[in-house]
């Protein structure tokens, strides 16, 4: 209380003070129970009763009501919540998460906003990434049928990563269904076990289909707003089908689709003008989202500090001699007594709430697992209740190498929450990673490069869909081993210098998935390779021999491995391969 300052005095439950007016009317109410309850007055004249009556009974009773009285006042200035500080303390995130929506139909290639539509929305969609003030952030691409690029992440800048891949070949079907969208967008928030949030859809022109469903997802507590990408004027875009078709922005249709969402519509702009008019740089703050803890502000409430003089005059209400053997009851209770309840901190104590102790080990846990202080991060999260906690436990375990228990981590989490995007995708990178060989020499959790980014969905988030989980143990850029097929076993000299210096990866600027994707195109190509050479045997079979490497072998391998360099990156070869399997899926569950 050294903090008391009368400027600063606050009240978190201020309507309770309007029951001060009532203390008129109990000073009065008390004083005509008196007259009545005086037995007296109705057989003796009044002028009499002085004589008759002892003169303490009225002392007694005028210290009676005043005790009553400023109980009353005291009890309702503790019931409306006396502050005079803000303290930090655990709360539930309170920042509304969002689902961005990317038309990839042929329409995105139109050139009627120079150098193209689809360049401008990336631009537009790094722009919002990397301005946008907190909040979740998922990312879903639509042409025919809608497909998740990136679950809900805290980190935007995971979610920026898939942005070069993002263009019309990677989509299974040439269409345009915003409708499928919304609707995609909504199922990634309720999974998510968000009940607010935004979707927001980069498109030309709306229609039914996206209309309803975006009077769908607002009943729901989501909130549909459109960003519209394209100029009146229009231009011609050829579609897959090889026919040219027209066309141009139709801010009508938008407008009514955003206003079926309870949303906000705004044409792209070059500034960010466009994105403050639609409200996705600030998430919205009072939709108190239940999630994972966060810190935050809070008003101390002090009214606990008028309990004290309150129960003090508590004690008068007994009889006499009650009051002290009250006390004396109090001051013989055993120490264990109070802190009874502080034993299982999980379960809180005495002066915090159980989701305050939750929320504050779940903040301590992040600050380990982010130092790289896995096995502090794994007792600080193991028996907290909670499929978040489990989810944080599995990654823990995981980066630890201990991939059975990590497994057993994400499937508890399954349990509390079914279809956790994040959970599957880590436990199906764990899977993986059991069964892949550990390098020669070294364990899979050895190697300092074998981690991954597995598991920071929560702790520092991820924008990697199920199918592109990083997988636990295996080197980023690395695929399958360096060797070359089409290289005959070379003298003792070559051989000594291939094992203290392996061959090194391919230089490639792109994301370690890329990489992955790219290894993984070699080897197809060196099996390809292998299989044109029956007589080629398998180098890893090839007894050593020591001899030299002829001339023309040597010439054979340089050519093979200048093919190999020539091979063309593909950024979006996952996400097309990743839609494509869904699209099939789909088709074959009729859908």
């Amino acid at each position: 209380m050294n903090d008391f300052s009368l400027a600063l005095l606050h009240f978190v439950r201020p309507a309770w003070l309007w029951a001060l007016l009532a203390l008129p009317l109990i000073a009065w109410l008390w004083r005509l129970r008196r007259r009545r309850e005086n037995a007296w007055r109705g057989v003796v004249d009044p002028h009499l009763l002085p004589h008759l009556l002892e003169p303490a009974g009225g002392v007694r009773a005028r210290s009676a009501i005043v005790f009553v009285l400023l109980a009353y006042a005291l009890a309702i200035l503790a019931l409306a919540g006396p502050a005079w500080r803000q303290v930090p303390q655990p709360s539930w995130q309170s920042r509304t998460p969002l689902v961005i929506a990317m038309d990839l139909s042929s329409a995105s290639a139109a050139t009627d906003l120079p150098p193209s539509r689809l360049l401008q929305a990336r631009a537009k969609v790094a722009t919002l990434l990397r301005e946008r003030n907190g909040g979740q952030v998922g990312l879903v691409a639509f042409a025919d049928d809608a497909y998740t690029v990136a679950p809900l992440t805290d980190d935007a800048a995971n979610v920026a990563l898939f942005l070069d891949s993002l263009e019309p070949s990677v989509m299974p079907i040439d269409g345009h269904r915003p409708g499928h969208a919304i609707r995609q967008g909504a199922r990634l928030l309720q999974q998510a076990g968000f009940d607010r949030g935004d979707i927001l859809v980069l498109t030309d022109h709306g229609d039914t289909d996206a209309n309803e469903a975006a009077r769908e997802a607002a009943g729901k507590g989501l909130r549909v707003s459109v960003l519209g990408i394209g100029s009146k004027t229009g231009s011609d875009v050829r579609t897959r089908d090889g026919e040219l078709e027209r066309v141009a922005l139709d801010s009508r249709s938008l407008q009514a689709l955003a206003a079926a969402g309870d949303g906000n519509y705004a044409p792209i702009a070059v500034d960010d003008s466009d994105l403050r008019a639609l409200n996705v740089l600030q998430p919205r703050a009072e939709d108190a989202i239940a999630t994972q803890g966060r810190a935050g502000k809070a008003w101390e409430d002090a009214g606990y500090w008028l309990l004290l003089p309150l129960m003090a005059i508590a004690l008068f209400a007994f009889r006499r001699g009650a009051g002290v053997a009250a006390v004396l009851v109090v001051l013989c209770l055993p120490p264990g007594f109070v802190h009874a309840q502080a034993r299982d901190a999980v379960q809180g104590s005495l002066w915090r709430r159980a989701d305050q102790v939750a929320a504050e080990r779940m903040d301590a846990g992040e600050q380990s697992y982010r130092k790289g202080d896995f096995t502090a991060a794994e007792h600080v999260y193991d028996g907290l209740p909670g499929a978040d906690a489990h989810y944080n436990l599995g990654n823990a375990l995981a980066k630890q190498g201990r991939y059975d228990e990590a497994i057993d981590a994400y499937n508890a989490a399954l349990r509390e929450h079914p279809g956790m995007a994040d959970a599957i995708a880590n436990r199906n990178a764990v899977l993986k990673a059991k069964q892949r060989k550990p390098p020669s020499g070294k364990s899979k959790h050895e190697d300092p490069r074998s981690q991954g980014q597995q598991g920071d969905q929560k702790q520092k988030g991820s924008g990697k869909t199920d199918s592109e989980a990083p997988e636990p143990g295996k080197a980023q850029g690395q695929g399958t081993p360096q060797s070359q097929p089409q290289q005959k076993p070379a003298s003792s000299e070559s051989q000594s210098q291939g094992q203290s210096k392996p061959a090194p990866p391919p230089k490639n600027a792109d994301p370690e998935a890329q990489r992955a994707a790219d290894a993984a195109q070699r080897e197809r190509m060196q099996r390809a390779l292998q299989g044109k050479q029956p007589g080629q045997q398998d180098p890893s079979k090839t007894p050593q021999a020591a001899r030299p490497e002829t001339a023309a072998e040597r010439e054979r391998r340089l050519a093979n491995e200048a093919w190999l360099r020539r091979v063309p990156d593909d950024p979006g070869g996952l996400l097309r391969a990743k839609f494509q399997i869904e699209y099939e899926r789909r088709q074959q569950g009729g859908e």
